[in-house]
């Protein structure tokens, strides 16, 4: 039994590797989109097919090379046939060069084995095809191997390209000479729909993206694409169509960073994608007419596999260069005027656009649409939530996370397992523009940055910031503070009675959702947050928390308890949210600490509690309105986490489905430069 898969390896190790090759390229051009989803399996997968796909064929181009396997010549010269096949594979498909940002940072490395194996590739068909006879067929089969060859030289010298041009020093060099592309379609066509208007909107305002991911102060304020923002915001800022925009815009910025969109969306490489197919469907034709005398059925077939998925993927890559809104761009952006001409006024590029858009509908639905917008879910992680779970016992213990305590994955078991998601209504995504628009407007921010401390600004407003408690309870480093007005949140929402009205509702939805996903970024995703990280005091509240628990602890029934064996989640908002629990610890936590001095031992705790009693205080007097000001105070900090976040987290952010505080980082570039522009109308 042992000797068989070794005997197979053996004999068929080249016709392993490159069905193996070909079938990761059809992997990766399959699920390349789910890297715009936070999808588990699908990325397991791409990740997988990613890794695979350069070392498989780069091994194959050696073992070809090298291969010590003795073959009768005319096998040898198919096999040799094989090996442009791989440097195209190396190339890779369209829609993604690089699975992480760092990789667009390796574009020498893939230079060097560019180099290296282009030569390897070549020394395989000058070994078996260059000077091999074989009458006419010979000729035909070593005119098909060029062909071939070239075209596998391009596309991979391609691809090391569109690495290179995906660098942020890259795109800062290129938007100082690539013209915007500027048109003056502000208003939806009768014969585009909303997806194909907001579309077309992003691409116009795209050059103010690329600025902003940067760092680039550039923007030309006279640009007619900057008056078209400012009324595109001034008309959208109190609805979701805001949103819209800067998620689309986003997905750009995705397919600038992760995809070739760079290099294929040039005159070259418009050239390139209408010659390869062409090319590849030559070197079929010549195949076809080369007899198969002296060669294997396998080899046979496995060489029209080879040539049929290039045909197949070539073409399919042409219709969908052709089609893209990215050609959109380039005509109305192109200084051919014949060009744009025929194609835009003449609509023979919507016609193309409609048919292939439909094509894709056909196949994947509405998803098509829908994988270029954000899932509108953010993540939750309520600490009071945490530190109320029951006590690890065989009772209580869900099965796999005892296997991940005893792995050594605790931690990351605790962070999975009591962390959860919830879709962002449509109220708060409308009240974080307004709120930003009123910053911009009451001048707090400088040059696109908040200037203040987190939080300052809805205390200041209200005469507050100056105050000790409240001024204090706003932490010495950023993470420190969304600890304490974590936790003092709770207290308030739990104690206040304005919180319970009916119509408050709205209101403390969005605090607690701003509240636990500031959690959750602390504790999942710290790296999208400014600031000197927090664990070790994030660790010590929730010792302390834990300690201060129910001292009675309420021993589940038998259905639950089997339940909780094989769970996996157990959201902070689920059904079993232990909410008497968390309200017991709540009682404990301030009546212990709201007339306690600062606790060295727990002094953030005292702080929480102070700040607490203070607004509960501030909302019996009415002189203030808690409820609103502590929604504004977690817009501030929600906003200023965006804003002071590095931008290589935002990019790196991008791969895996996005983050609020992406969207709202980019939102506040735009309608900071929409103020500018109103700005200067109003000193003219």
């Amino acid at each position: 039994m042992a000797a068989g898969p070794l005997e197979l390896w053996n004999h068929q190790s080249m016709q392993i590797l490159v069905l193996l090759s070909f079938g990761l390229q059809l992997v990766l051009f399959v699920f390349a989109g789910v890297c715009r989803r936070e999808a588990l399996l699908p990325r397991l997968l791409l990740w997988l097919a990613y890794i695979m796909a350069d070392s498989t064929a780069v091994y194959a181009v050696g073992h070809m090379a090298f291969s010590s396997v003795v073959r009768p010549v005319r096998e040898q010269q198919l096999v040799a046939f094989w090996a442009p096949f791989l440097l195209l594979h190396l190339g890779g498909p369209d829609n993604i060069t690089a699975y992480a940002f760092q990789d667009n940072q390796l574009w020498l490395r893939h230079l060097q084995i560019l180099v290296v194996q282009v030569l390897g590739a070549a020394y395989v068909l000058y070994k078996h095809i260059a000077f091999a006879g074989g009458g006419q067929d010979g000729k035909l089969l070593r005119i098909a191997s060029y062909l071939m060859f070239i075209v596998g030289v391009v596309k991979y010298g391609e691809r090391t390209w569109a690495l290179k041009c995906s660098t942020l020093e890259s795109i800062r060099a290129s938007i100082k000479t690539q013209p915007p592309a500027i048109h003056n379609h502000f208003h939806p066509q009768d014969d585009a729909t909303d997806e194909e208007f907001h579309l077309r909107r992003a691409h116009t305002l795209f050059h103010v993206c690329k600025f902003t991911i940067v760092d680039s102060s550039v923007v030309e304020h006279e640009d007619d694409s900057i008056y078209g923002l400012q009324v595109y915001t001034r008309k959208f800022i109190q609805g979701v169509e805001l949103w819209t925009l800067m998620e689309i815009e986003l997905s750009l910025m995705y397919d600038l960073l992760y995809t070739k969109a760079a290099v294929v969306h040039t005159f070259f490489g418009y050239l390139v994608r209408v010659v390869s197919p062409l090319t590849v469907t030559t070197s079929l034709l010549l195949f076809q007419f080369t007899s198969k005398d002296g060669h294997t059925r396998v080899d046979v077939a496995i060489t029209y596999v080879l040539l049929g998925g290039a045909v197949f993927m070539e073409t399919t890559s042409l219709l969908n260069a052709l089609a893209s809104s990215w050609m959109f761009a380039f005509l109305t952006a192109t200084r051919w005027s014949w060009l744009r001409y025929t194609a835009l006024c003449n609509e023979r590029w919507d016609r193309l656009r409609r048919a292939v858009v439909w094509l894709h509908h056909l196949v994947q639905g509405d998803s098509w649409y829908k994988s270029r917008r954000w899932s509108y879910t953010i993540g939750q992680y309520n600490l009071l939530h945490f530190c109320t779970r029951p006590a690890d016992t065989l009772l209580t213990s869900p099965l796999l996370g005892r296997l991940a305590g005893v792995l050594g994955f605790n931690e990351w078991w605790n962070r999975k397992h009591y962390s959860a998601t919830v879709e962002m209504t449509d109220p708060i995504r409308r009240h974080i523009p307004v709120y930003m628009t009123r910053l911009y407007s009451k001048g707090k921010f400088n040059t696109g940055m908040l200037r203040k401390k987190w939080g300052e600004y809805p205390l200041d407003r209200r005469g507050l910031y100056h105050k000790g408690v409240l001024k204090d309870c706003l932490g010495v480093e950023f993470q420190e503070g969304i600890i304490i007005w974590h936790i003092a949140t709770e207290v308030f929402l739990t104690k206040s009675e304005r919180a319970k009205a009916g119509d408050a509702a709205p209101d403390v939805h969005a605090i607690r959702v701003m509240s636990d996903y500031m959690m959750f970024l602390l504790v999942e995703r710290p790296y999208m947050l400014p600031g000197q990280s927090q664990k070790r005091l994030y660790e010590r509240t929730c010792e302390r928390l834990v300690t201060m628990g129910s001292a009675d602890p309420r021993y589940p029934s038998r259905k639950r308890v089997f339940k909780d064996l094989f769970r996996l989640h157990d959201a902070p908002h689920s059904s079993i949210s232990r909410v008497a629990e968390r309200e017991e610890l709540v009682n404990k936590l301030y009546h212990e600490y709201k007339n306690r001095e600062i606790n060295p031992l727990a002094p953030r705790l005292a702080h929480m509690a102070r700040l607490a009693k203070e607004l509960l205080e501030k909302e019996k007097d009415g002189t203030v309105d808690s409820l609103e000001l502590v929604l504004d105070v977690w817009t501030d900090i929600l906003v200023y986490a965006s804003n002071k976040c590095t931008r290589e987290s935002h990019a790196q952010k991008l791969t895996s489905g996005g983050e609020v505080t992406t969207v709202l980082w980019l939102m506040a570039e735009y309608i900071y430069q929409a103020s500018i522009a109103q700005r200067d109308d109003l000193t003219e």
